[in-house]
């Protein structure tokens, strides 16, 4: 058992593939990887990111949590606003494969339904 979660084995005797599938997890939710896109331009207050996000501001820390718990974001005290930021470059990166992987699939679609109009106007 782990110190943040008493009810999961001990970080080194979970598989690999089974750490990246949490991972992914925490990253599957569209609020979440909004933050995660907003934060990968510059650091953000909680009150800036409310407009860019769209939901409820218990909705948002909630999100925000999550993030802080995975250590994928930092939040700092400025006064009496909370600053947050990416944990690592990484994250930007990986959200920008993300999007060019999303983009090549996107493309090979559009070719097959053009080929697919293509073959029903011939037939």
């Amino acid at each position: 058992m782990n110190a943040e979660n008493p009810q999961s084995p001990p970080v080194a005797s979970v598989p690999l593939y089974q750490l990246k599938a949490e991972f992914f997890k925490t990253l599957g939710h569209p609020v979440r990887i909004r933050v995660l896109e907003l934060l990968s331009t510059r650091d953000h207050a909680v009150a800036e990111m409310l407009p860019e996000v769209g939901v409820e501001p218990a909705n948002l820390s909630q999100q925000l949590a999550v993030l802080r718990r995975a250590k994928l974001v930092h939040a700092r005290r400025e006064g009496s606003t909370v600053v947050y930021t990416l944990a690592s470059g990484e994250v930007a990166d990986l959200l920008r494969v993300a999007r060019s992987i999303l983009g090549s699939l996107i493309t090979d679609q559009a070719g097959l339904l053009a080929d697919l109009r293509a073959a029903d106007n011939n037939a």
